[in-house]
């Protein structure tokens, strides 16, 4: 049995506070979304959209998006930070003895 092209995009269910509802969401390939009191039942609305999805892009022979998973990434990130927040980076990362990139890394892994 072959797998579905649909299985490689990224798909996310998660509660709204605003809307007192879930919303499901694959980003890069279909805007909106579906939504539901019900996280299960999202999700499988949500799949069949993303098949939907595929399935008309194909008929209408445009390229598929690139999936998360095939994705490469570099691992490079250009930043763009005020000066001041610059400086008071690279003081901390002296005080720590890192360097500013390595100091931006650790906060953010322990951000995520």
């Amino acid at each position: 049995m072959s797998k579905k092209k649909s299985n490689d995009y990224l798909k996310i269910v998660e509660w709204s506070e605003e809307d007192q509802c879930y919303i499901g969401m694959a980003p890069g390939l279909i805007l909106g979304g579906v939504h539901g009191k019900n996280q299960k039942k999202v999700f499988n609305e949500l799949c069949k959209a993303v098949d939907e999805a595929v399935q008309l892009l194909r008929r209408e022979g445009r390229p598929l998006p690139v999936t998360m998973a095939r994705k490469k990434f570099s691992g490079k990130i250009a930043l763009r930070i005020p000066p001041q927040l610059h400086k008071v980076l690279a003081g901390k990362a002296f005080q720590e003895g890192k360097s500013v990139n390595k100091l931006i890394q650790h906060k953010l892994q322990r951000a995520i």
